[in-house]
């Protein structure tokens, strides 16, 4: 038997755990022998890829997702949601009902929107000067002025935003995505998530996680940097003839074990989980190689600027993704907590001057580049946060904001969405929704259909029940922007 550093083919199996070893592995062995090999855990039906395509419910309009998420809650009233009635009241008390991480209150001291707004397009949108960059797409642009959520808590807040609940171990909207319609790519994840380089946001994997389903749904961290995926090389010293011999090693091992196959079903799909990171090391350099984009591109997205190439790298690096055949891709901007992030709870003007300006041409340069490719109408943009903010002050000095679930703004492109419309509205100090007052289950719901699956019809059984997205009593998408 050869012999790995003291130790015979199966004890080096053995301790290795099928880890990285399967990935070498899986590699070498290729789709047709898991099919003749492996079996379902009834030890009788064919094992299938989860990842492999699967059919839609229906034709889709939409068959990637870039959701834009702008951790801490930016401001509604500050950006996409003009309140004219606001100007000159600044630090006067009102009576107004506002409950966040303050608690309830029923009077507050107004801070006036910092920024001026302008009309925009030929729908006459009325935009603030921290996104002049996205403002000029605003004909492409359906907006939503009446969301709501059920936590003014960001932890709470994340997770419902993005796995319908406000409580952990559910699975989270990418996952949904992966498990309904699979990969179009087997050599690249279906669900790629880039953190903002301040750090992850509260409630951390969570975000990601594929909750009760199996690991396979989960997101793919992407880092910020020049190397967004980590461990793709080969280890020094690995060579194919090590391969080989492990690869004798492991046919070997499964034929002894074939006889147990039914109750060892989880080794047949571990490894198949493992085929992705092999096939990933020789797609992924590719894929994330930006240095092939010409300079024309990279200043479109923002990577000559200090300010911007951060979050213009993630978005250009998104394009890339969508454009071989990821499904779900999410970008956070803004990590850490307080004013790393969008949470202005103290100097308003600050905090969003510098996260708007990291963020807004990056955007604009994302929406140009997929509309003049051809891709905007098979790609959905989704953009917002967690919650909003209020329109007083959270404290008795500053110009800080508290939290609110009770109204704020999201907006979507593209991916079949009908644009230069908005859609809801909250009351003129935009401190609730008053007019068709949406639910993030409505958000989630609509991002379902453009993907061609029904969110009533899309489902996975656990704990004795059912389990969707958009909960067991269901929602219905957003007609009005489709």
């Amino acid at each position: 038997m050869n012999n790995f550093c003291g130790r015979t083919r199966r004890e080096f199996l053995w301790e290795a755990g099928a880890g990285f070893t399967g990935v070498a592995l899986s590699g070498l062995l290729g789709a047709d022998f898991f099919a003749k090999q492996a079996v379902a855990a009834d030890g009788v039906t064919k094992f299938v890829n989860p990842l492999a395509p699967k059919k839609p419910h229906f034709a889709p309009k939409a068959k990637s997702v870039i959701f834009l998420y702008m951790y801490g809650g930016p401001s509604q009233i500050d950006t996409f949601d003009y309140k004219p009635k606001m100007k000159g009241m600044d630090n006067k008390t009102v009576d107004v009902k506002t409950f966040g991480r303050g608690g309830h209150r029923n009077k507050g001291r107004i801070v006036e929107p910092r920024w001026e707004f302008k009309q925009y397009g030929k729908c006459g949108k009325w935009v603030s000067d921290l996104f002049p960059n996205v403002a000029r797409h605003v004909d492409d642009i359906a907006f939503l002025h009446s969301m709501t959520a059920d936590s003014p808590i960001h932890g709470s807040a994340m997770l419902q935003m993005n796995t319908g609940k406000i409580l952990s171990g559910s699975p989270c909207l990418g996952s949904w995505a992966n498990y309904g319609l699979g990969s179009e790519n087997e050599n690249l994840p279906g669900f790629v998530v880039m953190l903002d380089p301040a750090g992850g946001p509260i409630s951390g994997a969570k975000n990601w996680s594929s909750g009760y389903m199996p690991a396979q749904y989960e997101g793919t961290i992407m880092r910020s940097g020049a190397t967004p995926i980590l461990d793709l090389k080969r280890p020094q010293g690995f060579s194919q003839e090590a391969q080989r011999d492990l690869l004798d090693a492991l046919r070997e091992y499964n034929d002894e074990h074939k006889a147990q196959r039914g109750e060892n079903s989880a080794l047949a799909s571990r490894i198949a989980s493992y085929e992705l990171a092999y096939k990933m090391q020789s797609s992924a350099p590719e894929a994330v190689d930006i240095d092939k984009e010409d300079a024309k591109t990279k200043e479109l997205y923002g990577l000559n600027g200090k300010r911007t190439e951060v979050f213009g790298r993630q978005c250009l690096l998104a394009r890339r993704l969508v454009e071989r055949g990821v499904r779900f891709v999410q970008i956070y901007s803004g990590g850490n907590h307080n004013d790393a992030n969008w949470d202005a709870h103290g100097d308003l003007k600050k905090n969003h001057d510098q996260h708007a300006g990291e963020t807004d041409l990056p955007i604009a340069g994302l929406l140009t580049d997929l509309k003049q490719r051809g891709m905007l109408d098979s790609t959905l943009i989704v953009w917002g946060g967690e919650f909003g903010r209020q329109p007083t002050a959270e404290y008795a000095m500053g110009t800080g904001r508290d939290h609110n679930a009770y109204g704020f703004t999201m907006w979507l492109a593209g991916g079949g969405i009908r644009g230069g419309v908005s859609v809801g509205a909250t009351d003129e100090l935009g401190s609730a929704a008053v007019e068709k007052p949406f639910h993030v289950k409505h958000l989630h719901a609509t991002i379902l259909n453009q993907m061609g699956m029904d969110p009533d019809r899309l489902t996975y059984f656990y704990g004795g029940l059912d389990q969707k997205l958009v909960g067991v009593e269901g929602a219905e998408p957003i007609r009005e922007i489709m």
